[in-house]
């Protein structure tokens, strides 16, 4: 199948696939999806780990610093993460956490699924959740351990609030995008990358 993209794909990294079953349009559709979201979580690791390495400025990350040891234990990282898949919390605390006002955080907590590293995370509300889903706006930022601070993760919040409206016209997901987040999306968009 690659031979009918002719010299486009000589361009590219390939990324192997198991070959080992017959081929099914649906599961081999799936399989190459994680393929590329591992490929492109290492490349994301690899280029953050090298400005890291050169730069004491701070880094947002979008996604997760509990995936790397390093990361999460970088007190100049931050992650944004538009994900909800885990709840923190349980019951009045769970509905508390999703009824966040606007321009307000939750308490900090220790995310008890955390795939390599600790982290501290806490959730902020981005924008208003109100006539819309619970999850709008809703953003859980992770940090590490030492920066779990009422007085940082207050500071934190500032700097997202202050960077959580894109100039443009929205696009999707708007409500949990961080300006620098957006436009880098969209330049990558157009160079088709």
């Amino acid at each position: 199948m690659l031979e009918a993209a002719g010299d486009t794909v000589a361009k590219l990294d390939l990324i192997p696939l198991p070959d080992n079953e017959p081929a099914h349009p649906v599961r081999d559709l799936l399989t190459a999806g994680r393929a590329l979201d591992r490929a492109r979580s290492s490349l994301e690791r690899r280029l953050g780990d090298q400005y890291r390495s050169q730069c004491e400025h701070w880094l947002i990350v979008d996604g997760a610093l509990s995936d790397s040891p390093r990361w999460s234990s970088d007190a100049r990282m931050v992650a944004v993460s538009r994900s909800h898949s885990i709840l923190p919390f349980e019951g009045r605390n769970l509905d508390r956490y999703l009824r966040l006002p606007v321009h307000h955080r939750s308490s900090i907590y220790a995310p008890a699924a955390r795939s390599v590293a600790p982290v501290c995370s806490w959730g902020l509300r981005l924008w208003p959740w109100e006539g819309k889903d619970l999850l709008h706006g809703l953003v859980r930022i992770e940090v590490a351990p030492e920066n779990a601070t009422p007085e940082t993760a207050d500071l934190i919040s500032r700097w997202m609030l202050a960077e959580r409206a894109p100039i443009s016209a929205p696009a999707s997901r708007w409500d949990r995008l961080l300006y620098g987040i957006h436009s880098v999306e969209d330049y990558l968009r157009a160079r088709h990358i």
